[in-house]
């Protein structure tokens, strides 16, 4: 009877299942902040589309009568506002029967209490001053046509288009009630941005700013930046899972190829 012994090796992988047994890729740190991070992503993301939709209103602007700030087929942003807190130099939505049966898109250029006029130039006056309006193209600019000096009756507006030979605003209105004014309380919103084509926030007026204070940009860059860091957020985390496994996999190829180098089965 011969002693003979057979050494046996266990295989690394267990029982030669094929990767049973195995949990997520990646550390268990790594894991942890993933979920984080796609659950942050999910607060943001959400939080800004709703937030954006209590706070603002989209319209087309269906003529050229707000060029070239706003084009005729332009998509708008416009934030809900009280028709109380509106000023001068403001883009605003509002809807007067005398006007049309549909909203209208205009800047408000006086306020009531405010005196309005143009000179033989065209140059829009408000309270006496001159207003700058670098918003308006180079044939605009000198293109109001003149009307006498208008009283602002108390709680109304004096509305004008940027497209100044053409729009019909309040300018176009001078026979009807109150001057062509529009009351406070017709106005729906107050446009923040041209969001298609992708112009952006509207120019502030700085022009209406020795009048009184301008209004305030309304929340649609930090809207805007939630839902991009959210989307960012939840990409990344989403990610980390198979770039753990691809790298887990590229280290393992390493090592079998290393292994194999020195001659071990």
């Amino acid at each position: 009877m011969t002693g003979q012994s057979t050494t046996r090796t266990a295989s690394r992988g267990g029982g030669g299942g094929g990767g049973a047994g195995r949990g997520p890729a990646g550390s268990r740190t790594g894991q942890r902040l993933s979920s984080l991070a796609v659950a942050l992503g999910l607060v943001l993301f959400l939080g800004g589309f709703v937030w954006g939709a209590l706070v603002y209103l989209p319209y087309t602007v269906p003529t050229p009568s707000m060029a070239p700030t706003i084009g005729a087929g332009d998509r708008v942003l416009a934030q809900r506002v009280d028709g109380g807190d509106v000023r001068r130099g403001d883009v605003v939505v509002f809807e007067d029967e005398n006007w049309a049966d549909v909203p209208v898109v205009k800047r408000v250029v006086a306020v009531g209490g405010d005196t309005v006029s143009t000179g033989q130039d065209g140059r829009l006056r408000v309270n006496g001053t001159e207003i700058d309006e670098p918003y308006l193209s180079a044939d605009e600019a000198a293109g109001l046509n003149a009307f006498p000096e208008v009283t602002v009756p108390k709680g109304r507006l004096f509305l004008l288009g940027d497209e100044r030979s053409g729009s019909l605003d309040s300018a176009s209105h001078l026979t009807d009630t109150a001057n062509g004014t529009v009351s406070r309380e017709a106005v729906e919103a107050r446009v923040d941005a041209v969001v298609w084509p992708m112009d952006g926030m509207l120019q502030v007026p700085t022009g209406f700013e020795e009048l009184g204070g301008l209004s305030s940009p309304g929340p649609l860059p930090t809207v805007i930046a939630l839902v991009t860091g959210g989307a960012v957020l939840i990409l990344g985390g989403a990610a980390y899972g198979p770039l753990a496994a691809r790298a887990g996999a590229s280290r393992a190829r390493r090592a079998d190829g290393g292994a194999e180098a020195n001659g071990v089965r």
